[in-house]
């Protein structure tokens, strides 16, 4: 039987402006990062994909380099627009990025002109797509010019090949940077994305300042700490979790006394706000407004119902930011 999507998709999903330009984002994005590779079963990739659709997510956040094996993560996706999300393309958002390492040689990594123009059409092949409408630079390059990596986005845009472009993981003065060369060349820089949550707090020292003096939105990355900041630790590192995945940023060594007494602490505020942790901290990320999306990763589609659940209740009382704030500087 073919795949109809749920026809209240639109009815609960919050959209956020993103910046000062014309496209509204979920409030919660899907990131295919990790459990949608070629060595991840596809239906329950799948499956998660359209539940995602299903619950109003219409931003799919991907990468040349996400699996593994690297460009396996975008031919699911792929696979799975083909099967069965096709006719609803023009109701999607799907980005992809280049900036990692991902062939041999000296034009397979970092920023230049001839990378990030070859690993798009690569991403466009995979995802048997004609254009992307997010296209990012995924890491600032160290020698090659920016003046270089930005006019490469601003080719690919009158390429046709993007409608909007993207950094992530740029500080804050090399994003001052890149907003002011990009504005100059004619096509304003969408969106930064950088990694933030209740554990990782550096986007708060100037760059959202400079995102918001641009009029450049923000997709927050690992807003759950790659699972720290919910109860799969609590007891200890589950054999399935991320902490005991070789290919992940996140390590046994990571999962600290400190922090496991601080999400217990959290906990507590969580369940008297009717909320799980992980809830409680995709609130406590798009609080304000400073944050147009967070991008949500998972292995299982009841991840995917109870994150989006957070959208319920994303309001705080000054009590509660004040405890929250208390038990993260201790």
């Amino acid at each position: 039987m073919s795949y109809q999507p749920s026809s209240e998709r639109y009815a609960t999903m919050k959209y956020n402006r993103c910046g000062k330009s014309g496209l509204r984002l979920p409030a919660l994005s899907l990131g295919l990062w990790h459990n949608f590779g070629g060595v991840d079963t596809y239906e329950n990739a799948r499956a998660m994909i359209r539940k995602s659709f299903d619950l109003g997510i219409t931003h799919f956040d991907l990468a040349n380099n996400y699996g593994p094996p690297a460009g396996s993560a975008e031919e699911t996706f792929g696979k799975v627009l083909k099967d069965d999300l096709s006719a609803h393309r023009d109701e999607l958002i799907i980005s992809s990025k280049a900036g990692y390492y991902m062939w041999e040689g000296p034009y397979g990594d970092w920023g230049s002109k001839k990378y990030l123009v070859s690993s798009l059409d690569q991403s466009l092949k995979r995802m048997d797509l004609d254009y992307v409408d997010i296209f990012y630079h995924h890491r600032p390059d160290p020698e090659t010019p920016l003046e270089e990596t930005m006019a490469a986005l601003d080719l690919i845009v009158r390429q046709g090949k993007a409608l909007y472009v993207g950094i992530s993981n740029y500080q804050a003065d090399q994003a001052a940077e890149a907003i002011r060369i990009l504005r100059e060349l004619g096509t304003p820089l969408l969106i930064h994305q950088p990694s933030y949550s209740m554990f990782n707090r550096w986007i708060e020292n100037g760059l959202q300042d400079v995102l918001e003096e641009g009029g450049v939105g923000s997709i927050a990355f690992t807003p759950l700490a790659q699972g720290m900041l919910t109860n799969r630790y609590l007891g200890g590192i589950p054999s399935d979790s991320r902490a005991a995945k070789p290919a992940t940023f996140l390590r046994e060594g990571d999962v600290t006394e400190q922090k496991v007494a601080k999400v217990q602490q959290l906990n507590v505020i969580a369940q008297e706000r009717g909320q799980s942790v992980a809830q409680l901290a995709l609130a406590w990320v798009l609080r304000g407004g400073r944050v147009t999306t967070a991008l949500i990763g998972a292995s299982r589609v009841s991840q995917i119902e109870e994150n989006v659940a957070a959208l319920n209740n994303l309001d705080f009382t000054a009590e509660e930011l004040d405890r929250i704030e208390a038990i993260l500087r201790d």
